[in-house]
């Protein structure tokens, strides 16, 4: 899964009309939805969720818990994506941080919910490294 990457700073800045900045940073948290224990699968939904949100996976790495609860977090060239459970409380925490002008974030996010199919969503989102 490695792939040797080369940074240009115009690669990495995301531009609207009002602002530049590095990165969008999503924090979000769902309840209620699917709980899944296999690592094997949380691997793949990390993959391709990176893959839709256009990003380079490096390497993923995935523990768990004797609770039953996994961490699961992926590289990326634009930076990383992570899930953290807590079966116990039928929570996921979700970490998207990607940079780059053709980065999607929501569009990880959204196979995200799709995936784990959660019942409530709270969402944040943080523009990281304003210039």
């Amino acid at each position: 899964m490695k792939k040797k990457t080369k940074r240009s700073v115009n690669k990495w800045i995301a531009k609207n009309q009002k602002e530049e900045y590095i990165g969008i940073h999503l924090i979000a948290d769902f309840w209620g939805g699917k709980i899944i224990k296999n690592s094997k699968e949380i691997e793949k939904i990390l993959i391709e969720s990176a893959i839709i949100a256009q990003n380079t996976p490096l390497k993923v790495s995935i523990h768990k818990f004797p609770n039953k609860g996994i961490t699961g977090v992926i590289l990326l060239a634009e930076s990383h994506i992570a899930v953290h459970s807590w079966p116990e409380f039928d929570y996921l925490a979700i970490d998207i941080f990607t940079c780059g002008k053709k980065s999607f974030p929501y569009k990880a996010l959204d196979y995200l919910i799709e995936s784990f199919q959660p019942q409530k969503v709270k969402i944040k989102e943080i523009k990281r490294g304003k210039l």
